[in-house]
């Protein structure tokens, strides 16, 4: 399949996955850690962790105060899931959190003002959804990919075949 979303999902759609990524974001690094705070069975942590050193999501390293004992982090590819990890955030605090109370709120450390919620917006910053948005073919658009796009964009946006 010719699509990111799909690729995407390959590599992080395992629910752990994103867990892991999300421990990441708080500061955890030890395999311990991780285990305690998801409640994870060895095996399967052990065998996610090796999966996202392989995806290059995380890199092992050696943890100067414990000898023999490494640590995990998140590598730069890793690290651009974490606007994933928000969105799924603001959206489960949104229609998901009991109440309507978010068990988290986010805040800019150096202002200390709340995160906006995140959007797709236009230029001039206008949110746009779903409805707002035409597919274009990308460089690695193929032949299926185009038809792809005229559908959607047809029965999304009612737009008549433009090329």
């Amino acid at each position: 399949m010719n699509c990111s979303i799909a690729r995407a999902l390959d590599e992080v759609g395992e629910w752990w996955t994103l867990l892991i990524v999300r421990e990441c974001t708080q500061g955890t690094t030890r395999f311990d850690e991780f285990q305690s705070e998801l409640g994870i069975a060895r095996n399967v942590l052990t065998a996610r962790l090796e999966r996202l050193i392989e995806l290059d999501i995380l890199e092992r390293y050696p943890l100067a105060e414990r000898a023999n004992t490494y640590g995990y982090r998140l590598t730069g590819k890793g690290t651009d899931l974490y606007p994933v990890i928000v969105a799924l955030m603001q959206w489960g605090d949104r229609w998901l959190a009991p109440n309507g109370k978010p068990p988290v709120e986010l805040v800019e450390h150096a202002s200390g003002k709340p995160v906006q919620p995140l959007a797709v917006q236009g230029k001039n910053g206008r949110k746009l959804t779903f409805r707002d948005v035409r597919f274009a073919p990308g460089p690695g658009a193929t032949k299926t990919t185009h038809a792809v796009i005229d559908n959607r964009n047809r029965r999304v946006l009612g737009d008549g075949d433009e090329d």
